[in-house]
C-alpha cells in the first residue's frame, strides 16, 4: 500500500485523483464493466464490455489448475525436457516473467520463450533444444498473428528434418475459440488445443491458459499462485474508498502524476523481479499510449544519480522480500531523499506476482480514465501491422531496402543530441539477443541520459512492436526513435511458410520505421556489423564527444 501520510508537494496530485475517483464512482464503474468510464474506443476497437473479463481471471485459476497440472504430468512422463513458446507482446511477455522469476522446478520443462523473427536468434533458440523432446506451443489470441505462425511452419518442417514421425503432435495451439489456428491444429491433430477467454486482451490475459499453461510446465504451482491473486482481486472491489483499495491507489499514482508531466514511469525492482519491467512495459505502453497521450514505461534502465533525472518521472519500485536489495533500496531512498515520487511496492514471495499482476491491470484501466485515453485497443499496432503485410505482398517480397544511415554516425546522433525536455528515446533492436548487446545498450542509455537528459527505453524488435510500438506512434509526440539493425544477419529460410525470416525481419523493420514517419515521429536508424555490442558503443562514444 501507498504510504499517503507523509507525502510530498507533488503528492498532491495524487490526492485529488483519488478524490475524483471517489467522486465519480470509478471503481464500482470498472467492476461494471461501464463504458462511460473512458473516452470511446477507436473505430473497430473492442468495447469495454467485451474487454473486461480479466477482472474474472484470478478467481478462476483453481478451476484451470488440474487441467493444466494433467496436461503438464503427462508431457513429463513422455519424455518431454522443453517447451518452446511461439508468441508475441500479451501471448509471450507474460509466460517470459513467469519463467524467468519462478525458473524451472527439478523434473519439469525449460521453457524458452521466443517472440522474435530475427534470423539470428530463431537459430539460437532452435539450437538449445533436442527435436525429439520438445514442445511447441504457439500462442496467438486471434490465430493470425503472422510471426508465430511462421515460426510454426519452421519448426514442423525442423522436426521432420531432424526424423520426427508425427511432428505435428508436439505442437499445443493456445488461441481463442474458433480462430484459424485452432482450425488448423485440429485439421492435423496437434498434441491439444487450449481456448482462451474471448473478453480478455491479450495483454490482460497473463493469469488465463496464456500465462498458466508455460508456468505450469515450468513447475510452478498454479494453486498457490491463485491465492494472492485472488487476495489483490479482492481488494480491489468496488466497495472500498479509492484510497484503501490497492490497485486504484497505484491507478491514481500513475494517472495524477502523468497528468501532472511526470509520464516517465520508472520501474526500479529487486533483482528476481527483472524481467517483469517488460510485462509493465507492455501493458501501460499499449494500453495508454494513443490519441497523443501515454504513460511511458521506462524499464531496465541505469541507475543514475538523483540530480541527473528530471523532474518528468514517477519511479515504482517492486521489492521482492529476501531478495538481493542492498543497492535497489539504496537507489530508492535516494530518490526519495530528492523528492521524487516513489511508489514502494513489497512482495512477500514470488507466488505474489499473481496479485502483482492484477494490481497493475486494474491500476492501468483506471489511470486511462485519468489521461482520457481507452485501455483496451491498440490502432497503431494493427496500422503498423498492415504496412507490413503490404510490404510483404508487394513485389519486393520485403526485400525493400531498410531506411538506415552509417552507424554512429552524424545524422542519428544529432537527432538524439536535439532531444528537449520531456523528450524520451526509444531504442529499437532488431538484433540477436545477448548479454553483450544489452550492456552496451546500458552503456547508449546512459550516455543518453546523461548528455541530453532525456529518458530512454529500450525493445528487441520485432518483441516491441507488439508492446510499446503502439506508445512510439499513437502516444506522446516527445519520441525519438533510434533503431539499431543488425546489418549481417545470416538469412534463414522458413520452408512451409509464405515468407523466410529475413524478408519477415526486413518487412517489419521498414514498416515500423514507416510508420513512426507516418505519425511525424522522429527517428534514425543505425545498421551494424559484428560486433554488435562494439558497434552501439561506438556510437555512445560519439554522443560523450564534445560536439
Amino acid at each position: 500500500m501507498v504510504e499517503l501520510d507523509e507525502m510530498p508537494h507533488w503528492r498532491d496530485h495524487v490526492r485529488r485523483e483519488l478524490d475524483a475517483l471517489d467522486r465519480q464512482g470509478a471503481v464500482a464503474a470498472l467492476w461494471r464493466r461501464d463504458p462511460g468510464l473512458w473516452v470511446a474506443p477507436s473505430p473497430g476497437g473492442t468495447p469495454a464490455g467485451e474487454a473486461t473479463g480479466w477482472l474474472d481471471l484470478p478467481g478462476r485459476i483453481d478451476g484451470l489448475s488440474a487441467e493444466l497440472t494433467a496436461f503438464t504430468d503427462a508431457a513429463r512422463a513422455d519424455g518431454f525436457t522443453d517447451a518452446v513458446l511461439l508468441g508475441m507482446g500479451g501471448s509471450s511477455l507474460g509466460p517470459l516473467v513467469l519463467g524467468e522469476v519462478f525458473g524451472t522446478a527439478p523434473g519439469y520443462l525449460r521453457l524458452h520463450v521466443l517472440d522474435s523473427t530475427v534470423p539470428g536468434q530463431v537459430a539460437a533458440v532452435r539450437d538449445r533444444v533436442d527435436p525429439g523432446r520438445t514442445l511447441f506451443l504457439v500462442a496467438s489470441k486471434s490465430g493470425t498473428t503472422i510471426e508465430p505462425l511462421t515460426l510454426k511452419d519452421y519448426f514442423r518442417w525442423w522436426l521432420e528434418e531432424a526424423g520426427v514421425k508425427r511432428p505435428d503432435a508436439q505442437f499445443v495451439a493456445v488461441t481463442d475459440p474458433g480462430t484459424p489456428l485452432e482450425t488448423l491444429a485440429r485439421e492435423r491433430g496437434f498434441r491439444r488445443v487450449f481456448n482462451t477467454p474471448e473478453d480478455v486482451g491479450g495483454r490482460f490475459s497473463v493469469l488465463s491458459r496464456f500465462g498458466l499453461l508455460p508456468a505450469a510446465l515450468g513447475g510452478v504451482d498454479l494453486a498457490r499462485l491463485a491465492q494472492p491473486a485472488v487476495s489483490m482481486s479482492e481488494a480491489c472491489g468496488p466497495e472500498a474508498d479509492a484510497i484503501d483499495n490497492p490497485g486504484a491507489t497505484l491507478g491514481a499514482t500513475l494517472g495524477g502524476l502523468a497528468a501532472a508531466g511526470r509520464d516517465k514511469v520508472t520501474i526500479i525492482s529487486s533483482p528476481g523481479l527483472a524481467s517483469l519491467g517488460l510485462w509493465i512495459e507492455q501493458l501501460l505502453a499499449e494500453s495508454t499510449g494513443k490519441n497523443g497521450h501515454g504513460l511511458v514505461p521506462i524499464a531496465g534502465e541505469p541507475f543514475y544519480g538523483e540530480s541527473e533525472y528530471g523532474d518528468d518521472r514517477d519511479f515504482v519500485y517492486v521489492r521482492l522480500a529476501g531478495d538481493d536489495n542492498v543497492r535497489t533500496d539504496a537507489h530508492a531512498d535516494a530518490l526519495e531523499k530528492a523528492d521524487q515520487p516513489v511508489t514502494r511496492l513489497e512482495m512477500n514471495d514470488r507466488y505474489e506476482l499473481g496479485a502483482e499482476f492484477f494490481r497493475w491491470e486494474f491500476a492501468v484501466a483506471l489511470a486511462a480514465r485519468a489521461i482520457s485515453v481507452y485501455p483496451f485497443d491498440q490502432p497503431d499496432v494493427e496500422s503498423a501491422k498492415e504496412l507490413t503485410r503490404n510490404l510483404l505482398a508487394s513485389k519486393e517480397g520485403g526485400s525493400k531496402a531498410m531506411p538506415v544511415s552509417v552507424p554512429g554516425s552524424d545524422s542519428a546522433v544529432d537527432l538524439i543530441r536535439k532531444a528537449r525536455p520531456g523528450d524520451y528515446v526509444a531504442i529499437l533492436g532488431y538484433l540477436p539477443e545477448s548479454p553483450d548487446v544489452e550492456n552496451a545498450v546500458s552503456d547508449l542509455r546512459a550516455a543518453i541520459t546523461r548528455t541530453t537528459g532525456a529518458a530512454t527505453t529500450f525493445g528487441y524488435g520485432p518483441r516491441y512492436l507488439h508492446s510499446t510500438g503502439q506508445l512510439h506512434k499513437g502516444g506522446p509526440e516527445s519520441v525519438i526513435g533510434l533503431a539499431l539493425v543488425a546489418g549481417n544477419e545470416d538469412a534463414l529460410a522458413a520452408p512451409g511458410a509464405e515468407h523466410g525470416f529475413e524478408s519477415l525481419f526486413i518487412a517489419q523493420l521498414s514498416g515500423d520505421v514507416e510508420a513512426l514517419r507516418a505519425n511525424g515521429r522522429r527517428s534514425s536508424a543505425a545498421l551494424l556489423r559484428t560486433p554488435y555490442a562494439d558497434a552501439i558503443r561506438e556510437i555512445a562514444a560519439n554522443l560523450n564527444r564534445t560536439p
